[in-house]
């Protein structure tokens, strides 16, 4: 029997400290829960929570075709305006998603691509192989930084009180900076739906500022939070998780995120392919659904129309903010508009349910 020895984010010890209740997440060990989910995603939708995503991978593309090479392995248009970044999908050859992924412009020669944990080796691997006949230099720092998230209306008051120059991000934005004495890095990005930043720095400096944020936020309603409040915002907020809502077999119009595609830059990995597909037709569609009657719905669980399935649900979960299951699903036919009924199959029962606009839950961050 082979046993498996999980990674660590430089937070460890803080998170058990606190409370923090650990799992195995795609070989890391981090944090379920602390005080409870639906604790834990009250706080960030009315105050603000704090999470530990020291998981996921940095990458710098760094030279003179740094934006040009950028381009080309993202599907969205990835502009060189320093301090802005964008959020893009990674195709493959065949026009299937190979990572959802932000890509940032600090300088017009070094961008920063932020990818998914679960994917960092094979991201890396495919941007190392594709950066062939490009002048660049590609560096996985993602053993260098821890990384947090910050997330909630409250959380640029927190946030703003210690990076002051912050508050003057916009959407996507990025600056550097120190905490510490340690080389930092800030973003104001999030994947709950609500208004927020993201920090990174070296081991050191990531556990002295988790130590600042966990001093001052009282005042603020912070809570440390984890996977499961993350997963039940994200949803909420119409967020794609890779591996189970996007993956190389999908493509982004089948996803639901046809604009990320921007076929009018120019030449792209996948390009031609995904464009094909498109034009053949959709196959099936990532769909929203919400239960009308009583359950909780988890991936899997089979979606009928008029008595045929018609796909099953790839995320689902109980909403806290709607007091309602919700899920999504690869489901045909893709012509399913809100309002139309459906059932969702949970433990052998058919539940009535119905098609869903998503976001489920939209603040106009």
């Amino acid at each position: 029997m082979t046993s498996i020895t999980l990674r660590r984010t430089p937070l460890f010890d803080a998170l058990v400290k606190v409370g923090g209740r650990m799992v195995d997440f795609h070989g890391w060990e981090m944090p379920v829960q602390f005080s409870g989910i639906v604790a834990e995603h009250k706080a960030v939708r009315n105050a603000c929570g704090v999470f530990d995503v020291s998981h996921m991978g940095q990458v710098f593309v760094t030279g003179p075709d740094a934006h040009r090479f950028v381009q080309y392995v993202n599907s969205n248009n990835i502009k060189c305006e320093p301090g802005k970044g964008v959020y893009s999908h990674i195709l493959a050859d065949n026009g299937g998603i190979i990572d959802d992924a932000i890509s940032f412009c600090i300088e017009p020669e070094r961008f920063l691509i932020v990818v998914n944990a679960a994917t960092l080796a094979k991201d890396f691997a495919w941007f190392e192989k594709q950066s062939a006949g490009f002048n660049v230099k590609l560096e996985n720092a993602s053993d260098r930084f821890g990384m947090v998230a910050v997330q909630g209306p409250k959380a640029p008051a927190l946030a703003g009180e210690i990076f002051p120059a912050a508050l003057r991000l916009p959407r996507f934005g990025i600056l550097e900076t120190e905490f510490g004495g340690e080389y930092t890095v800030v973003t104001r990005t999030g994947y709950t739906g609500e208004d927020g930043f993201e920090v990174a720095a070296s081991p050191k400096g990531i556990n002295a500022f988790f130590d600042e944020l966990l001093r001052r936020g009282g005042a603020y309603g912070l809570l440390p939070c984890g996977l499961g409040s993350r997963d039940t915002l994200r949803l909420e907020a119409g967020y794609l998780l890779y591996g189970s809502d996007a993956d190389e077999d999908h493509t982004s119009y089948e996803a639901g995120c046809g604009w990320v595609v921007k076929p009018k830059k120019g030449e792209f990995i996948g390009r031609d392919a995904v464009l094909r597909r498109k034009d053949a037709g959709l196959r099936e569609k990532l769909t929203g659904f919400r239960l009308t009657g009583r359950g909780v719905p988890r991936h899997g669980c089979a979606v009928y129309k008029d008595g045929v399935r018609i796909g099953a649900l790839n995320s689902a979960t109980f909403s806290p903010s709607l007091n309602a299951g919700i899920g999504v699903g690869y489901v045909t036919p893709v012509n399913l508009e809100p309002g139309d009924k459906v059932e969702i199959e949970i433990h052998g029962a058919r539940v009535a349910a119905e098609v869903a606009k998503t976001p489920f839950y939209d603040n106009k961050v």
